[in-house]
């Protein structure tokens, strides 16, 4: 099931995390984060051009509704721009796992934001693939701590995905590929 996986992820992102069936809200080293899994069970394009597309951080804003802008400044470093409620932030990231054709993960290093994540790709056909993102963030503020009582962050990242497969199936191709595999 979605919840299983979540805490198996969950899990291996943050050893000492524990996820709470249900709303999926999940305390980690002793602080309040909120989690999102969203997926897509069928994307119309190759496991490895999604792969690759999302290896692309430089276009996310092109399909992730909050995000401004992502500058690439290193092989496993980033440099996000986002616009959340309002709230204009800005934090670094670092992939700590990534394996071509299966996932990428990363956690923020420093910032406005404390969030990790993993996006798994499944093939499921030559020309289909299975999109699974599992997110988790500190809500900022009110209106943010707000936004996640109502499930906004989860309907967000289910919309994300939404414009990501259609952003990808519209291009019928990656406008890049970074290959390159950090083991965790």
């Amino acid at each position: 099931s979605a919840i299983a996986w979540a805490k198996a992820e969950i899990a291996r992102l943050k050893p000492d995390a524990v996820a709470i069936t249900g709303d999926l809200t999940m305390r980690a080293r002793h602080r309040e984060f909120d989690a999102a899994t969203a997926w897509i069970n069928s994307l119309d394009v190759p496991v490895t051009v999604a792969y690759n597309q999302w290896t692309q951080f430089e276009s996310f804003p092109k399909f992730l509704d909050e995000v401004v802008e992502i500058t690439q400044t290193g092989d496993t470093h980033t440099h996000w721009k986002v616009k959340v409620g309002g709230a204009e932030r800005e934090f670094d990231a670092e992939i700590t796992e990534q394996h071509p054709d299966e996932r990428v993960a990363w956690n923020s290093t420093g910032g406005d934001t404390e969030h990790a994540g993993v996006v798994t790709f499944h093939k499921l056909s030559d020309t289909t693939t299975r999109v699974t993102v599992q997110l988790d963030w500190e809500p900022q503020g009110a209106l943010e701590k707000i936004g996640d009582l109502v499930g906004a962050g989860g309907h967000a990242v289910k919309k994300d995905l939404k414009n990501f497969k259609e952003f990808i199936e519209a291009q019928g191709a990656e406008t890049g590929a970074w290959r390159g595999d950090v083991p965790r």
